[in-house]
């Protein structure tokens, strides 16, 4: 009797709620109410107040003081989305500067370039595999070369198109990592003068290096490859392989080298105004840094000396005072390796990031500094400070990481939105 009743009471629970439910359908059916949908608007502005800003002026400045230092042209590499400025903004503020090449390392980055418009000439710094030749011709990439194969590859195409595919030849002088090897350099130096020959195969409209300690000022292994580099362009002159565009410099070659400028640098981290090395610093040589990294207060609390913070409680508070949590982490491109050792500017004041960084959050000890949810957080770049303005460098960055500042800055994430100055 007792499991009837209790059925039936069920049966009645569930009969009332179908009736509810399907009323209020028919009622918002004839009020034409919209479902609510969860589909994000792709358009709608970001709810998290962490931005990156690129100032394009900052850009265009750099190219024109390394233009200035070195009295070449100027190639400016804007591969890994201009070093995580984003590619086409970085480009276009390049050429606003004078730079009469851009140097991508992938087809799929220059592909990005000209659809966005940019038809300056590019150089495509790493040979791709040869199934992506025709799609680099036809994004008009010219590529750095050192491998017969690719060599060939690249000539029957051009004779297939009944037009010259123009080429770079790279040398290994030292850095062992791609380049025509010196033992080869008389064989690779003939096949590409041979396929030259054919009036539609290569075009060789430049010879280049790179160096691998150009940023190290005290060290000789740059002198070196310069010599070897010469050789190599003695073994190129007898085969009548004389192009104008000559190039080994890199941003610390540029600066620091003159011997490496022949008739064009090859300019990534110097155009963004961060050093090359901590030896050779954006700071000494006049360029200015073109992104800046901000955030806002999420939360914050006032908390009682010994009170641990953040996963594995490997930082305690060492007195009374106020903790800030940022709503930016390791998924944004903050170093786990960072905490305790990098500060950020937090109300206009140094402050040191505490604690274990999280995926998408961090700890900064305020100490007496009372904070507030909505302050603002200079993360990277210069900030006003209540009594001077203060800065947070990416050299800060890179040294708290103990990293470069190339990682620093391509290391941080698309879900990062990236701005113009004055851009909400």
């Amino acid at each position: 009797m007792a499991i009837a009743v209790a059925l039936a009471v069920a049966l009645a629970v569930a009969l009332a709620v179908a009736l509810a439910v399907a009323l209020a359908v028919a009622r918002d059916a004839s009020r034409n109410v919209t479902p609510v949908t969860t589909v994000p608007d792709s358009a709608a502005p970001p709810l998290r107040p962490t931005v990156v800003v690129v100032d394009p002026a900052a850009i265009t400045a750099n190219i024109r003081h390394l233009r200035t230092v070195s009295g070449v042209d100027v190639c400016a590499v804007v591969k890994a989305d201009g070093y995580g400025h984003g590619a086409v903004v970085a480009a276009r503020a390049a050429i606003d500067g004078g730079a009469t090449w851009l140097a991508v390392a992938l087809v799929e980055e220059g592909e990005e370039l000209r659809a966005a418009g940019i038809d300056a000439p590019t150089l495509l710094l790493a040979e791709p595999p040869v199934a992506g030749v025709a799609r680099m011709i036809a994004a008009d990439l010219t590529p750095m070369c050192w491998s017969p194969a690719f060599l060939s590859a690249v000539a029957a195409a051009g004779h297939t198109r009944g037009r010259p595919v123009d080429v770079h030849l790279k040398a290994d002088t030292g850095m062992n990592r791609v380049g025509i090897a010196p033992d080869d350099w008389g064989a690779v130096l003939d096949l590409a003068a041979d396929l030259a020959a054919d009036p539609n195969g290569l075009r060789i409209t430049g010879l280049a290096t790179h160096l691998a300690r150009s940023d190290e000022p005290s060290v000789g292994t740059t002198h070196d490859q310069l010599d070897a580099f010469d050789g190599f362009l003695r073994v190129a002159a007898e085969r009548d392989i004389t192009p104008r565009l000559v190039h080994a410099a890199n941003s610390a070659g540029a600066l620091i080298h003159p011997r490496s400028r022949h008739t064009m640098v090859r300019a990534g981290i110097a155009i963004y105004g961060l050093s090359p090395s901590s030896e050779v610093t954006a700071a000494q040589h006049g360029l200015v840094p073109a992104l800046s990294w901000t955030t806002r207060v999420s939360h914050a609390k006032h908390v009682s000396a010994g009170t641990a913070v953040s996963y594995g409680h490997r930082w305690a508070a060492p007195r009374d005072g106020w903790l800030a949590t940022l709503p930016v982490g390791y998924a944004d491109g903050v170093p786990r390796r960072v905490g305790g050792r990098l500060d950020v500017v937090v109300a206009g004041v140094r402050r040191p990031i505490v604690g274990t960084v999280c995926m998408d959050q961090v700890l900064v000890w305020c100490d007496d500094l009372e904070v507030t949810v909505g302050d603002p957080v200079t993360l990277l770049g210069q900030a006003a400070g209540r009594d001077r303005d203060v800065a947070v460098t990416a050299d800060d960055w890179a040294h708290a990481a103990e990293t470069i500042t190339y990682e620093i800055t391509c290391g941080i994430s698309k879900r990062v939105p990236r701005r113009l100055p004055g851009e909400d």
